[in-house]
């Protein structure tokens, strides 16, 4: 007579249970109930300073810098990065949010930061040295803070790796390098980073694309640009911003007497994790005068101008039931009265937030802010 099966004491067991096996052994928690609350869902995100670029950057809702995750903030030379990452900041900060700050190009300007609304005080600046280094301080900071941080490295393309300090000024003794090192540190790092709910802001430059051909008026912006640090950053960010100039204007703004106070910059999307790559809005950064900052009030009538009526130099929008006409000179006065500006945040939300996610009206009043033909963004 055969003998009865030894058990095992192996058999089914609940999904919690499966839960708190992998855990032990991973030694951390790494699984979720997605149904709960979990690193892979963005739930809070950091304003940029401007109402139309936070209502582009995720679709059906208002956004900004996702939290838990690594975004990028990318430029030519003087397009506003560092001002946009001080605007930010300040905004972290209002949440609770710690922050601190990587400087590769010592260019900080303390009474800047604090007139555009940071503490300066409460924020933690560090010289970026290397990349190691960088890479290395947030790993020990995620490991010693319980408090949520905002990491902004300003700016990736200029800090050197210990190869570039340590070796000469031959450019081929370290090429590649970098890129191999982010490869790696952010393998490391993108797991702490959304288990913290911590965010990591990367600032990089621009470079035009001296590999492209044909006539570069048709180009399109990933056509014509590239960024330092390889594929191992690309693949990392959940949120890539682009910063260039808008066609056919001059990019400088102007005070009375002539003096450049500001720039005016075109936000595209170059990359979304949140379907709304290739999204497209504009602004004005002040950085000199009185007025400092992102001009949001403006940008928000640049946003809602396509969506409503329009007569001669006269506008008219609803407001609490009633027509409002107005002309562009008396804007910035209107947007001071509360319910003014909830009728235009409503427009706002409706005409750039709600239609896009359920595609209704026409794409190009979301993706082609500077009306390029279809021809030219095509060919």
């Amino acid at each position: 007579m055969a003998k009865k099966k030894e058990e095992t004491g192996v058999g089914k067991i609940s999904i919690d249970e499966l839960r708190k096996i992998v855990n032990k052994k991973a030694g951390q928690e790494v699984s979720f109930d997605l149904l709960q609350e979990s690193p892979t869902e963005v739930t809070d995100w950091i304003p940029t300073g401007s109402r139309w670029l936070d209502s582009i950057v995720c679709r059906g809702k208002l956004a900004g810098i996702p939290v838990g995750k690594v975004s990028e903030i990318a430029g030519m030379e003087g397009s506003g990065k560092s001002y946009m990452a001080a605007q930010i900041a300040a905004n972290a900060q209002k949440k609770g949010i710690d922050v601190i700050y990587f400087d590769s190009e010592s260019a900080i300007d303390p009474d800047f930061w604090e007139k555009i609304g940071c503490d300066v005080a409460r924020m933690l600046y560090v010289q970026a040295t290397s990349v190691e280094f960088v890479l290395e301080t947030i790993e020990e900071l995620l490991k010693s803070n319980q408090n949520r941080m905002l990491f902004i490295w300003d700016s990736f393309a200029l800090t050197p790796s210990k190869t570039d300090i340590e070796g000469t000024f031959n450019p081929n003794e370290s090429m590649a390098v970098k890129p191999r090192i982010m490869a790696k540190g952010l393998s490391k790092l993108i797991m702490p980073i959304a288990n913290s709910q911590s965010t990591l802001l990367v600032l990089n430059q621009l470079k035009n694309n001296l590999s492209v051909t044909g006539n570069i008026k048709y180009l399109t912006d990933s056509e014509r640009y590239s960024t330092p640090g390889g594929k191992g950053l690309a693949f990392a960010y959940s949120l890539r911003l682009w910063l260039t100039g808008r066609k056919g204007k001059d990019s400088y703004v102007y005070d009375k007497n002539g003096y450049r106070i500001g720039n005016e910059v075109k936000v595209r999307l170059e990359k979304s994790r949140f379907g709304t790559v290739g999204r497209e809005c504009t602004f004005r950064i002040l950085w000199a005068g009185e007025e400092i900052g992102i001009l949001d009030h403006e940008s928000v009538f640049e946003a809602i101008k396509p969506f409503i009526k329009q007569m001669g130099a006269w506008y008219e929008i609803d407001v609490a039931g009633q027509p409002k006409k107005f002309q562009t000179s008396q804007w910035d006065e209107l947007m001071e009265d509360q319910t003014f500006r909830d009728a235009v945040y409503k427009i706002m939300e409706e005409e750039v937030v709600v239609k896009f996610e359920k595609r209704q009206g026409e794409a190009k009043n979301y993706y082609n802010i500077d009306g390029d033909s279809e021809e030219q963004l095509s060919e």
